[in-house]
């Protein structure tokens, strides 16, 4: 196998095999409130930024497509493509100066009956002094950015459905014309869920991570590298190309997704609340299958029972701290375990 990347760089659903504050309006990118912080020629980098990032707010007939395209194992066959379709809305749960937070839902219906999921989050802020690093084996580091490497561009930062931490990697915005482009260097990530269910023979994702945004829509696309880790480093098993779409649409109706987020946008809060106090740390480390169930499990439906009054919001963030507790190590226990 080819080695390459000698050191790391940064649900099953149902249908998607891809600071804590009041119930918060959710927003589409249009309704989003502006921000000025900065000045001259920065400031108005700054704004076409922005709405850029508030442009990939709204509701969007989405297609996930990833294609495995070169074997670099003898041997290996490539796995069959993987195209999922479904509708999603995107909304802004948090727009201060210099950081904007999207939340992804996934709103089907099947048979006439509505089918609600939270999905990933992705974070977004200007000029970071860090940003949170995957190492492998399920571990997370706190990276320092020099003023050359934070001058100018944003980070993002991408969070499971549990909302704990997936990738982070930084870059500038580029425009011309109508269209808008981020991509940053290669940043290494876990196994996707559409593998980590289904497959063990691979470590790392490492990929080239780039958005693009027009006024009809964005695309997320892929560029990824199959790594395993041995003792001699990364080796390279296969590559892949991804490719998300996301087109706008008035074709669904998004009122079963915003129902959802509206009873339990408290609880998700309280639990990012809880991811921060570990990130803040400086390093994490996740056992993801600790007790017999992936974490992002127990943390979904928790809200579940939030969102159909079975529960109180408290109640539920108790459990889902212990949860949490439970199968993740802060900087402090990682040190402990490793003496």
């Amino acid at each position: 196998m080819k080695k390459i990347w000698a050191s790391a760089a940064g649900l099953a659903l149902a249908v998607s095999a891809c600071a804590a504050q009041p119930a918060m309006q959710m927003q589409t990118g249009e309704a989003a409130s502006s921000v000025q912080p900065y000045a001259g020629a920065e400031k108005a980098d700054y704004e076409r930024d922005r709405q850029a990032i508030l442009e990939m707010a709204g509701d969007f007939d989405v297609t996930f497509d990833f294609t495995e395209t070169v074997p670099l194992q003898d041997g290996y066959e490539l796995k069959p493509q993987k195209v999922t379709p479904t509708t999603e809305i995107v909304r802004v749960i948090e727009d201060e100066p210099g950081f904007i937070s999207l939340q992804h839902i996934l709103v089907m219906n099947h048979g006439g009956k509505d089918i609600v999921v939270k999905h990933w989050r992705q974070d977004w802020a200007y000029e970071p002094e860090s940003i949170l690093a995957y190492q492998g084996h399920d571990r997370w580091e706190a990276k320092t950015l020099n003023r050359a490497e934070r001058q100018g561009t944003w980070s993002q930062t991408v969070y499971q459905v549990d909302d704990g931490p997936r990738y982070a990697a930084v870059a500038p915005w580029e425009h011309e014309g109508e269209i808008s482009t981020w991509e940053p260097p290669v940043s290494w990530r876990p196994l996707p869920r559409r593998d980590a269910t289904t497959r063990d023979d691979y470590d790392v994702l490492a990929a080239v991570n780039r958005h693009t945004v027009a006024p009809w829509g964005w695309w997320h696309e892929q560029d990824n590298h199959k790594l395993v880790l041995t003792e001699n480093g990364p080796e390279e098993l296969v590559r892949e190309v991804g490719i998300n779409s996301y087109y706008r649409t008035d074709g669904f109706a998004p009122d079963a997704g915003e129902v959802y987020w509206s009873k339990t946008a408290d609880y998700w809060a309280g639990v990012r609340d809880k991811w921060n106090a570990l990130i803040e740390t400086g390093a994490l480390a996740i056992d993801d299958n600790a007790e017999g169930e992936r974490l992002y499990m127990p943390v979904l439906e928790l809200a579940g029972k939030v969102e159909e009054g079975e529960m109180t919001t408290e109640a539920a963030l108790t459990e889902a701290r212990e949860v949490i507790d439970r199968q993740t190590q802060s900087a402090a226990e990682i040190r402990t375990a490793s003496n």
